[in-house]
């Protein structure tokens, strides 16, 4: 860490800044530049409190050489992480292919829409049994019910599933279901859910919150993370802007961002960014081009009797389409498409 004085600081106030900071069991490196006078932290940096550190007179700004991101950083993890779900890879140059209906509905319906997109790539079937609504009178999902089901038609498919969890109480019903846990958008700082996903070690789909910068949702990954859940997977969603000719907007640049700043892997999610099923699959190929692990597209064969998000889903025919695309540049980029799992007798 790094504490930049104020221009015109005395001798007496930088003695100071040097035995507060050796009071706390660190050492301090001198730097008097023509401009500035700079004070080095060396030594754990766990010891610090930068809001003490910042109020001593004579400081004008403390600079953090090492993200506070620790565990989810490049540097703490150099390597790309790879997230196996299910028997499929996610990262380090394997693509993941999250598709299916934003919530489980009827039985015969989930199996035709697993049956579909696992013929044209994907390697992940979605469906949502818990669903935050901004209504409290929309479908808000069938609860158990729907995670059987869920379950039911990911086997009978040989597809994992993932699914999200709402509420931390909640997290172990749900793992007893589910292959991935998804922290939607509205709960991803919701503290208590991620130290619980955290130490439920399933692998975990944290999505990017509608108004939270690249750090907050490291920092995020950092709580599941500190639990000692390494399995974490990132996924880009959209932020709020202030055009609504689209649902969110699209950041792709957070991708490549993200990956040189964390190991994690990042998938995109072009449905939930714009809203807009013309326009998912060139921000999906956009998003694989920029460097993305994986795709998520939300896929119905009936969009207008959907119990929710039915505007914005894809046709299992234009999935097709799209995921064929999407290998393509996959191979392209030199990175495959990850198989289903073995079916088991």
């Amino acid at each position: 860490m790094i504490l930049i004085l104020k221009g015109g600081v005395t001798d007496e106030q930088v003695d100071h800044v040097i035995e507060r900071v050796e009071a706390m069991g660190l050492k301090a490196h001198l730097s008097r530049g023509t401009f500035r006078t700079i004070v080095g932290i060396i030594g754990d940096e766990s010891k610090i409190v930068v809001e003490s550190v910042r109020s001593i007179p004579g400081v004008a700004q403390v600079v953090p050489v090492l993200p506070p991101y620790k565990l989810a950083s490049r540097e703490a993890h150099p390597e790309s992480s790879v997230i196996d779900v299910g028997g499929v890879k996610i990262g380090g140059g394997h693509i993941g292919m999250i598709a299916g209906p934003c919530s489980v509905e009827e039985e015969d319906r989930m199996h035709r829409i697993a049956e579909q997109v696992a013929k044209a790539g994907a390697n992940i079937f979605r469906g949502g049994a818990y669903k935050p609504r901004t209504s409290p009178y929309a479908f808000q999902g069938l609860g158990e019910a729907g995670l059987k089901r869920l379950r039911e038609v990911g086997d009978a498919h040989a597809m994992p599933v993932v699914t999200e969890v709402t509420d931390p109480r909640l997290v172990e019903l749900v793992a007893e279901y589910a292959d991935m846990l998804q922290v939607g958008a509205r709960n991803m700082q919701n503290f208590a859910l991620l130290n619980e996903v955290g130490a439920s070690k399933r692998p975990v789909l944290l999505k990017r919150g509608m108004s939270a910068t690249v750090t907050d949702l490291l920092m995020c990954a950092e709580y599941i993370l500190s639990k000692g859940n390494p399995n974490v997977v990132l996924c880009e969603r959209g932020v709020k802007g202030f055009d609504p000719a689209t649902r969110n907007l699209f950041d792709v640049a957070a991708v490549p961002l993200v990956q040189q700043l964390s190991h994690l892997p990042i998938i995109v999610d072009p449905s939930h960014a714009t809203g807009k099923p013309e326009l998912i699959p060139a921000c999906a190929m956009a998003g694989l081009a920029a460097g993305a692990d994986g795709v998520h597209v939300e896929v119905h064969d009936c969009p207008e009797v959907a119990k929710s998000d039915g505007p914005q889903a894809l046709l299992p025919e234009q999935y097709a389409e799209l995921a064929s695309q999407l290998k393509s540049l996959a191979t392209l980029l030199g990175k495959t498409v990850s198989p289903l799992p073995e079916k088991t007798a």
